[in-house]
């Protein structure tokens, strides 16, 4: 691998990137009354209903005009990044990823004359699939946008969207953007003080929220947010008349006193170095911070982060995929709205619940073509599948262990090979094929994860369904994914190869060719919102994002995380220690474990928090005392009867306790070093939870919050050693 000009490891090698030639991008302009104002009725209440656009004016809607006036032309931008809401900064244009910048309304557009009459969102209403063709959708985004002017939308200011995922929620981020706003997701989940300091921050001028119990969160705080004019409600409308806020119906009839050539006006003067989106950090220490993302962050990521990650254009095979995972967060934002306006890809709406159960149900209706989701939720696919086998009856389970069994094996030994043994082509015809049926993936060619790391265990029994997890790596900073694993680029374990035109280098690398990922590209942020310090901590003086994530790339540039920098367990002997080799093989040696928690910084020695695997409650998703069926299974397997957290914990089971300390000691003989041993351990009473506090909202783990909740614990550990 070729070195760089700075520190560290650099792929692929290209000129100095603190210089890339870089100017502002030139403006679209469209024929002026070239769409007209549609008088049909767009409301929510009749979402499908709504005029067909006409194809008559785009072919040529988009040519650049000849003259773009003076007052519109920005110089050069000099600053690789800003604080400024209002601010622009120079793209990362050069000759690795030289393709012109443009904006969301120009993405927008010119899929409408490849896509305008495919169906772009589906959604159930009363238990029946309905859906928006391409031309529906932007003319309803361009009805949100009018209505965010009407109620004093401010260049430069937010709309922040409270809600679960819906048409709604789509063509509202999008009439922002329009609109000149920007676009901020709050998550579902967040206290009312969570979305004060959001809305506060992001300036948000009209909040949008699903229910009543949303409503209730802003109308608790509406005092203290001294930039909000307006809330309005979808799904649920508001118990009683209010001031200020409206149902969507109301809403989307507000803007029709606005008129076309207005929110024309705004679209043109929009250029693709500013702001049109912020996510907030989930924030493990202090307050979130608010990720700035440009439109060319936005436009350039959709068209070219979904090619590595083989997402096909509707020209080619129209993607189906189902939307559910919230979109506060970049993977879903990136994949679900932007990247499915890019190619025309149909997008599907799960239930609101689909996390409690009822996304499978949607799975099956839909047959997407492509899924992504975050490692636990695989995970609990796994566990459920798990429970169902352990269940069915001895014949039919030793066909489906024996079908994964084969199948995992040729997979692992042969994973490029398309000329299957006829016993893998027989397991796959008479078990796998109707498992993958049975979870909806029959016509699903790619399934993503991302966001966290996930286990071998799980990959292994995906693997042995025949169905491969592709990996992606990035974050809210390089505006989703950086790298990406595809089916013609694919290594397990790894997080795929760096985007074309992306780069990636290792800085302080150590004997093993592990450093700290340093990432350039035009996926890169323009900054924390009103962040300078942290903004500065983030991106070096030559415009590098220092990730904080520790990893190494292989002879054929395929990269593999492997912690933390500040996960990295530094003991009072001074010996550096990576906790997450040593948390996933606890796991994966102790089928029982849910959670593993290594612990040991400035400490004489390691020690660990476990977990064990429970089901979760239907309505809220928290863990329960009871034990899942592989859970139950390994307690049979030692000698307990134990079926309850509670039982093997608060009895303190010798037959589980032993098998663990077993199990741990097997770990521990395969450590690098003594150092590397896990000396003591103890089981926590409740699983980790988001709920509990010490997982966030894309369920990564909260380790200070862990650290400060189980104190107590974690003090013991080490004062019995000093008696």
């Amino acid at each position: 691998m070729p070195r760089s000009s700075g520190p560290g490891r650099s792929c692929p090698p290209t000129q100095d990137p603190s210089m890339p030639d870089s100017t502002a991008a030139p403006q679209e302009s469209r024929p002026a009354g070239s769409l007209g104002t549609p008088q049909e009725n767009l409301g929510t209440s009749s979402l499908t209903d709504g005029p067909t656009l006409s194809k008559e004016p785009l072919s040529h809607a988009l040519q650049l005009s000849e003259k773009v006036k003076d007052d519109q032309l920005t110089p050069p931008e000099e600053a690789l990044w800003t604080t400024r809401a209002d601010g622009r900064v120079r793209l990362r244009i050069d000759p690795s990823c030289p393709q012109t910048p443009y904006t969301v309304h120009r993405m927008f557009y010119e899929a409408l004359d490849n896509y305008g009459d495919l169906s772009a969102l589906g959604f159930k209403r009363q238990g029946t699939w309905e859906h928006i063709s391409y031309s529906q959708y932007y003319l309803l985004s361009r009805k949100a946008a009018k209505g965010f002017l009407k109620l004093g939308l401010e260049r430069a200011h937010s709309v922040a969207i409270l809600g679960c995922n819906s048409p709604e929620w789509f063509f509202s981020a999008v009439g922002t953007v329009f609109a000149g706003g920007i676009v901020t997701g709050i998550y579902t989940t967040s206290s009312p003080e969570a979305c004060q300091y959001i809305a506060h921050d992001c300036r948000a001028n009209i909040i949008v929220v699903d229910t009543q119990k949303q409503l209730e969160k802003i109308l608790k705080i509406w005092k203290n947010l001294p930039h909000l004019k307006a809330v309005v409600t979808y799904r649920e409308p508001p118990l009683k008349k209010m001031a200020s806020v409206y149902t969507m119906e109301e809403f989307m009839e507000l803007g029709n006193a606005v008129p076309e050539e207005a929110l024309d006006t705004i679209i043109d003067a929009q250029q693709p170095n500013q702001c049109c989106v912020l996510v907030y950090t989930s924030g493990t220490t202090g307050n979130p911070k608010g990720v700035m993302l440009s439109q060319d962050n936005i436009t350039w990521t959709a068209r070219f982060g979904s090619q590595a990650g083989d997402i096909q254009p509707a020209e080619v095979q129209q993607e189906v995929v189902v939307s559910y995972l919230p979109l506060s967060h970049i993977a879903a934002q990136i994949y679900d709205l932007w990247t499915g306006i890019q190619w025309g890809a149909q997008v599907c709406f799960a239930e609101p619940d689909a996390l409690k159960g009822s996304l499978v149900n949607t799975l099956r209706e839909v047959e997407p073509t492509s899924h992504m989701g975050v490692p636990r939720v695989w995970e609990k696919i796994m566990e459920r599948i798990q429970e169902v086998a352990a269940q069915s009856g001895f014949i039919r389970r030793k066909m489906m262990l024996w079908a994964m069994s084969v199948t995992l094996e040729q997979n692992l030994t042969c994973p490029s090979s398309d000329l299957k043994p006829f016993t893998t082509r027989l397991a796959d015809y008479l078990v796998l094929a109707k498992v993958r049926q049975a979870l909806g993936f029959a016509k699903c060619q790619k399934n993503f994860y991302g966001a966290a790391p996930m286990t071998a265990e799980t990959q292994h029994f995906f693997l042995g369904l025949n169905i491969r997890l592709y990996a992606g790596y990035g974050l809210s900073e390089t505006s989703g994914p950086h790298f990406m694993s595809s089916p013609n680029n694919y290594r397990l374990y790894s997080s795929g190869k760096v985007v074309p035109g992306c780069r990636v280098k290792l800085v302080n690398e150590d004997a093993e060719g592990t450093g700290e990922i340093c990432l350039w590209g035009r996926t890169i942020f323009m900054g924390y919102l009103n962040m300078e310090d942290k903004t500065r901590e983030a991106i070096d003086k030559d415009g590098w994002l220092h990730t904080g994530d520790v990893g190494r790339l292989d002879a054929d540039g395929f990269l593999y995380i492997t912690g933390r920098l500040k996960e990295l367990i530094i003991t009072s002997g001074g010996e550096n220690v990576p906790p997450v080799p040593i948390e996933e093989a606890v796991k994966m040696e102790l089928p029982i474990i849910s959670n593993a928690m290594l612990i040991g910084d400035q400490r004489k020695f390691l020690s660990m928090l476990l977990t064990l695997k429970c089901t979760l409650d239907p309505e809220t998703s928290d863990p329960t005392d009871n034990l899942t069926e592989q859970a139950v299974e390994f307690c049979q397997r030692v000698g307990s009867k134990a079926t309850t957290v509670s039982e093997v914990v608060g009895k303190k089971d010798e037959a589980v306790y032993q098998a663990i300390e077993e199990g741990i000691q097997r770990v521990n003989m395969h450590a690098a070093a003594r150092p590397y041993h896990i000396q003591k351990w103890a089981i926590l009473e409740r699983d980790f939870s988001i709920s509990g506090g010490e997982l966030g909202p894309t369920m990564k783990l909260k380790r200070l919050s862990v650290l400060e909740k189980y104190k107590g614990i974690i003090d013991c550990f080490y004062q019995e050693q000093t008696k």
